[in-house]
């Protein structure tokens, strides 16, 4: 049985450090990504075969990555080369002291492209001093564990790209999402065959609504929803969530999801699940810990839709998760 807000752990015990992150099923296993603040680390690994028991595969992004440029020109760098001296006027926790020369990497996403073989994260870059930069970065792998070599970080079409996101459509087209304009735009781009780059800027959406934490999901149906919160730092707020016929089509106007703090947490990604029963679609949350980061844990609730065909989400403490029977409320 899980918890809501309680903080997970791997199998040999340890608090799971996946914030920000997305799954990719592959090979019969469920891998989770997400960011990892320790140390020199930026994003790790983990897997299961049920989504219930999670072994760790241990850091597949760090400051010490391999590095290797792509015909995309982008800045190679994983870390400052002058550490950053941080203010003496308040307490600093002790993994920022370890860790002065990182740069910022958030949001981290992984898709598998069948052409090419490689497996594709994109990911939210900035210097590590402050938000200016505003950058995609990109990364692959041969394998969904292994380390990852980083491409570098770019600002697609000379944009801004703050939080992000990574949809794949059932015809294998992928989209990155990411907040643009400090925050204002949502632009979602098409990338191209191998994911290593953007293709087209098919959006530009809810100019000046300023929404951040972007996840997509298809439903069965045909019908595309996008969910985000808006920008009010670690504080949580209202989600919502707006609806398309296509990535490429015109989308709706946002509503509510969830309650005014969508019940503490901000979206990371929607988890499709093929159960014994149906088709489940389960909303996965960040519950920020804000000044105690490493207290950040995870929010999973069902999404159920009403009779007009749109989502919502209740409240639930207490659930048993795996990938046969899905989420189960207790």
């Amino acid at each position: 049985m899980f918890t809501n807000g309680k903080p997970w752990l791997d199998t040999d015990g340890n608090p799971i450090h996946a914030h920000g992150g997305h799954m990719l099923r592959h090979g019969g296993y469920w891998y989770w990504y997400g960011e990892d603040r320790r140390e020199n680390y930026y994003v790790s690994c983990y897997r299961s075969r049920d989504l219930s028991s999670w072994e760790s595969r241990g850091i597949v992004l760090s400051t010490d990555s391999e590095t290797a440029p792509i015909r995309v020109r982008t800045d190679l760098s994983l870390k400052n080369e002058t550490p950053f001296e941080f203010p003496k006027d308040r307490p600093i926790p002790e993994f920022l002291k370890k860790a002065k020369n990182k740069v910022n990497l958030e949001r981290p996403k992984v898709l598998y492209n069948e052409k090419t073989g490689k497996f594709v994260m994109w990911i939210h870059y900035e210097n590590g001093r402050d938000y200016h930069c505003a950058a995609a970065a990109i990364a692959t792998s041969d394998t969904p564990d292994g380390k990852f070599t980083y491409h570098g970080s770019f600002n697609p079409f000379g944009y801004m790209s703050r939080d992000c996101t990574l949809f794949k459509d059932a015809d294998g087209t992928a989209y990155f999402l990411s907040a643009s304009r400090d925050n204002a735009d949502m632009h979602v781009y098409r990338l191209t065959e191998d994911y290593l780059n953007v293709d087209a800027l098919v959006h530009k959406l809810w100019q000046g609504e300023y929404r951040e934490a972007p996840a997509v999901m298809r439903r069965e149906d045909g019908k595309y929803f996008v969910f985000s919160s808006y920008c009010t730092g670690w504080a949580p707020n209202q989600g919502k969530y707006a609806v398309s016929d296509g990535m490429e089509s015109r989308f709706s106007m946002l509503s509510d999801f969830g309650d005014e703090t969508t019940y503490r947490s901000q979206p990371a990604f929607i988890l499709p699940l093929d159960t014994e029963t149906g088709k489940q679609y389960i909303y996965v949350g960040d519950r920020w810990g804000g000044r105690d980061y490493m207290s950040s844990s995870y929010i999973f609730l069902r999404i159920r839709f009403d009779d007009r065909g749109m989502p919502f989400i209740e409240w639930n403490e207490n659930f048993e998760l795996d990938d046969k029977k899905g989420l189960r409320e207790i």
